[in-house]
């Protein structure tokens, strides 16, 4: 069968340079993984440095790319603007930017902090906007970016399972904050879009989501019946960090099984 453009990988991120925050476990590094099977180089930002270094080390080894770990406070503008030089130091450029890195309050709203809820905010808001705009200034001068926001579905709806308000807060304004990124730098030739997961096995929530309780949820609550499988966001990310998205700017995709659609 002759091969054609139709056959083609929209998908191929080959000489791109991919910045990853929240790079050090679960979701963060996985989807670094999917980047970098794709060809990108990538830039892994989190606090731990160690496991940084670790996760570099393993990925070079694994897909051959170019990997800078880097220790980041997302919450620390001045990190941040170092993460950004670092990185144009090595590579000279910056197309893509997942914002994934997060952290999430629980407990019923009537006994939730002030300290919870600011520090919801700072992380889970305020470091994808401080990350947003350093990078970004980045990008505008490229006249190029994919900047990919790790929101939630709880960005999207309220919940009867766990008290966690100030996550519904921080992921919504993640949420809106997305669309106005994508309407102002739109002409920038930047697209910002967020996914929305849903519930995921990751090594921190698999004995939490195997529990009787949370299968009852899943099998009463989701229309496929299950929660997220590892890998089953990359494809997702992929889609929107790549050529196959061009077209796709201010949307908000869940990638939750149904859960939202009911």
């Amino acid at each position: 069968m002759q091969v054609n453009e139709y056959m083609k990988n929209y998908f191929d991120l080959s000489g791109r340079v991919a910045v990853v925050t929240g790079a050090s476990t679960g979701l963060g590094l996985q989807m670094a993984k999917a980047f970098a099977s794709q060809g990108a180089n990538l830039v892994l930002l989190a606090r731990r440095m160690n496991l940084l270094e670790e996760n570099a080390k393993a990925i070079n080894a694994e897909f051959g790319v170019e990997v800078l770990p880097f220790a980041c406070d997302i919450t620390n503008t001045e990190n941040v603007k170092a993460a950004v030089a670092a990185t144009m130091e090595r590579f000279g450029r910056v197309d893509i930017l997942m914002n994934n890195a997060g952290t999430g309050a629980v407990a019923p709203a009537e006994e939730i902090t002030d300290e919870q809820f600011k520090k919801e905010l700072d992380i889970d808001l305020f470091g994808t906007f401080n990350c947003s705009r350093e990078f970004g200034k980045e990008m505008i001068k490229a006249g190029y970016g994919r900047i990919i926001n790790i929101a939630s579905m709880y960005g999207l709806v309220g919940n009867l399972i766990v008290g966690s308000a100030p996550y519904h807060a921080a992921k919504g304004g993640v949420v809106n904050l997305t669309r106005a990124l994508a309407a102002e730098w739109g002409k920038h030739g930047i697209t910002v879009n967020s996914i929305c997961p849903g519930y995921f096995y990751t090594d921190l929530t698999t004995a939490t989501l195997d529990s009787d309780y949370f299968q009852a949820i899943a099998k009463n609550n989701i229309p496929l019946g299950r929660y997220g499988k590892q890998g089953e966001l990359d494809t997702c990310a992929l889609f929107l960090a790549s050529p196959a998205s061009t077209y796709v700017n201010g949307q908000n995709i869940a990638v939750d099984g149904g859960y939202t659609c009911i």
